[in-house]
């Protein structure tokens, strides 16, 4: 029997022009129920983030989301922010309007703790940043992992990083804070570099949101125009990036996933923050001299259905 009910779902961001393309597509989508956000640093200044996360909720129409601030810093790094990807303000430095309202009066962890319990059917999270208010979470208040059915996190990556050649942002950020998120011992899916990096709309679909009546699909068009991927194409659309995570959980038979131990690099040099995901069929060397290391298995995201994808977001934005 098929389970209709929106699903439950908090969204952990640094936003950040793709963290705002997965707000929208979070709080337009009728298949959830967008119980919470917490912003943490990251693409910008955790009080940026606070402020983008407040704005992008009031143009797509969900100025009643509660919002927290989170970790203004990784738990060991220094902040090392993404404003050369999205712009001083963190959004593109579109000029959008301050928010009218202000974050509850609750620190991160503590509503994400709220939410979590105080929730009738078990969370999804989905982290679409660094992973220090979740590694926070974890370790203050592990009791909340009884009511979360699953963990769907934008981070890391099988083959090429982007902050480094080996390394994805989010976890090179923040290594030990995702080391922690792949022991929360619930259901996890890595939707990593390797698929995030092939979803793209259209030009023509992203010149029709930018013309919308709506403020929450003109935001959306304007923020894929700035996310158009480096290319000599006259046409060449725009990427969703962190809005992939969110359609996985929407649609998740859309991302071809293998389950696959993956664990962090946290030691210093130019490797610290890759994800290792062994994919091998049988032990190696390593193995059978020193015997086995106890990994994390993660559904890790290999494939994905781009056409699918886009008319999930499209579908969702435009009210479709």
């Amino acid at each position: 029997m098929t389970d209709d009910r929106p699903i439950p779902v908090i969204i952990d961001c640094d936003t950040g022009i793709d963290d705002a393309l997965a707000l929208l597509l979070a709080v337009r989508h009728p298949r959830l129920d967008l119980r919470a956000v917490t912003c943490v640093a990251g693409n910008t200044d955790v009080d940026g983030v606070v402020r983008n996360t407040l704005t992008v909720l009031e143009h797509a129409g969900a100025p009643g989301v509660p919002v927290a601030r989170g970790a203004e810093r990784p738990l060991i790094e220094a902040v090392r922010t993404a404003r050369h990807v999205h712009g001083q303000d963190g959004m593109g430095d579109l000029g959008l309007p301050a928010p009218t309202r202000a974050p509850v009066d609750l620190d991160a962890v503590s509503l994400l703790r709220r939410e979590i319990l105080a929730s009738p059917r078990p969370v999804t999270l989905i982290p679409t940043a660094p992973a220090t208010n979740i590694a926070l979470l974890l370790r203050t208040h592990p009791e909340v992992t009884r009511n979360i059915e699953r963990i769907v996190f934008m981070g890391g990556a099988v083959a090429t990083g982007n902050a480094t050649p080996v390394a994805e942002f989010n976890v090179w950020h923040d290594p030990e804070a995702a080391a922690i998120l792949l022991t929360a011992g619930v259901p996890i899916t890595m939707y990593g570099l390797d698929v995030f990096q092939r979803v793209v709309v259209p030009g023509a679909d992203v010149r029709r949101l930018r013309a919308g009546a709506d403020p929450g699909t003109r935001l959306a068009g304007e923020l894929l125009a700035h996310r158009g991927p480096a290319t000599d194409e006259a046409d060449p659309g725009g990427g969703l990036g962190d809005a992939g995570a969110v359609c996985a959980v929407v649609d998740p038979a859309g991302l071809t996933t293998r389950r696959l131990p993956v664990e962090v690099s946290l030691a210093p040099g130019p490797a610290r923050g890759q994800t290792l995901v062994d994919r091998r069929t049988r032990p190696g060397e390593s193995e059978l001299h020193t015997g086995p290391r106890e990994q994390p298995l993660v559904d890790v995201g290999l494939d994905v259905d781009v056409e699918r994808y886009v008319a999930v977001f499209l579908g969702a934005v435009e009210g479709r």
